[in-house]
């Protein structure tokens, strides 16, 4: 269980590549915009189950 002591776990943490600045700001803005459309989508999903619940008499 080399892998399990301090030198090994040191050795997999050099492995990592770390993303640059660029990186990491395109993949963060293209999370928070998949975030942004999944709220879109699920405010007009409500708005239309609603619209039609009060269609038929069963909303306020």
């Amino acid at each position: 269980m080399k892998w399990f002591s301090l030198e090994g776990i040191m050795t997999e943490v050099k492995r990592i590549r770390w993303p640059g600045a660029g990186e990491l700001a395109e993949k963060s803005g293209k999370v928070l915009l998949f975030c942004a459309l999944f709220a879109a989508f699920f405010v007009l999903c409500e708005t239309l189950v609603a619209a039609v619940l009060r269609l038929i008499g069963v909303g306020a």
